[in-house]
């Protein structure tokens, strides 16, 4: 098998694995129902990560805040790193591991939801953040890979895809997210 057929069979395969775990599909449904509940109680939904996952994170904020299916009102949702200006003076001053904590400490309130995206379950800063919505009545969703890493113990909800394969991991992320925002879309802004 050659890369591109592998990398395609691996991606179908992980998927696959998702789909023939009910406890899984069930949190997926859970996690949509919670954040409509946030939602529509003026809660916001806020997302975080590093890297490729922090872009991962940024794009699903991004479909909840501007549209998703369809034209409807915005949605409260961000992404917490992209204030470039409070991440490195953070960083800076404090450390990179309390860019988030930090950050959750002074803005969120109890009943918000925190999305962490870690392939790992181990990122020290998601981890932090964690912990510190736990302090504060934040609810707490770890999107990670197969072990969960530190953030299971701390999530309220574990999404963590049947895989040890950085890449398939975030893939599965992206479509665990497009189908929690089209749920979320759906439910509160049902099309008429």
């Amino acid at each position: 098998m050659d890369t591109v057929t592998r990398s395609i069979a691996g991606s179908i395969a992980t998927k696959q694995q998702i789909l023939d775990t009910p406890e899984l599909l069930e949190t997926i449904r859970r996690v949509a129902e919670v954040m409509v509940e946030a939602l529509q109680h003026g809660r916001r939904i806020l997302w975080c990560g590093n890297g490729g996952s922090a872009a991962d994170a940024q794009h699903l904020a991004a479909e909840l805040s501007g549209r998703f299916y369809y034209d409807r009102p915005p949605l409260n949702s961000e992404a917490l790193h992209c204030n470039t200006s409070y991440l490195t003076a953070v960083a800076n001053d404090y450390g990179y591991d309390l860019i988030y904590s930090r950050m959750i400490n002074g803005s969120c309130q109890k009943g918000d939801v925190l999305v962490g995206l870690s392939t790992s379950g181990n990122s020290k800063n998601i981890v932090n953040a964690f912990k510190k919505a736990k302090e504060l009545g934040v609810i707490t969703v770890a999107l990670t890979g197969e072990t969960g890493g530190e953030m299971k113990a701390l999530a309220d909800y574990l999404l963590n895809v049947p895989s040890s394969d950085t890449p398939r991991i975030q893939e599965c992320h992206i479509m665990l997210g497009h189908i929690i925002c089209e749920m979320v879309e759906a439910t509160i802004f049902p099309r008429q």
